[in-house]
């Protein structure tokens, strides 16, 4: 059983604000592993219910896909939810501290690039999506 702290109705629309944009969910450790090891460049998503992450990180997140240059690979975890597979995703995020929301670019499994929960809450979605942009620019 997959340990969670919030029941799956209540966090199901915030999972389908990146599953509709493409991203996978990985809701245990190996499937984390899994995702990290595959070559290429892949945004890792650590997803959570507050309220940076609706207001500022998802919506900068869609913004930035609609970029020409993108991630082969687009992977979530949710803070709360996926208690296993969000440790595991942390780990792949170091030397970075846990925080939730963040989002890292990782390239062949090393963090490139990181927006943490601080980088988050202080910034509208439209400057979220241009440091991601910047990034894809760059990284992929």
């Amino acid at each position: 059983m997959i340990a969670q702290r919030y029941p799956e109705h209540f966090i199901a629309p915030m999972r389908e604000e990146l599953t509709t944009l493409g991203f996978e969910e990985l809701r245990s450790p190996d499937a984390v592993d899994a995702a990290v090891a595959r070559p290429g460049t892949t945004l890792l998503v650590v997803n959570s219910v507050c309220g940076c992450a609706a207001g500022k990180a998802r919506p900068g997140i869609a913004m930035a896909l609609r970029h020409a240059t993108k991630p082969a690979q687009l992977a979530t975890v949710f803070a709360g939810a996926d208690l296993e597979a969000t440790e595991q995703a942390r780990a792949h995020m170091a030397p970075f501290p846990p925080s939730s929301p963040s989002i890292a670019l990782l390239k062949d499994g090393k963090v490139a690039f990181m927006l943490e929960r601080r980088d988050i809450e202080g910034r509208p979605a439209e400057r979220i999506a241009e440091a991601l942009t910047a990034a894809f620019d760059q990284h992929c």
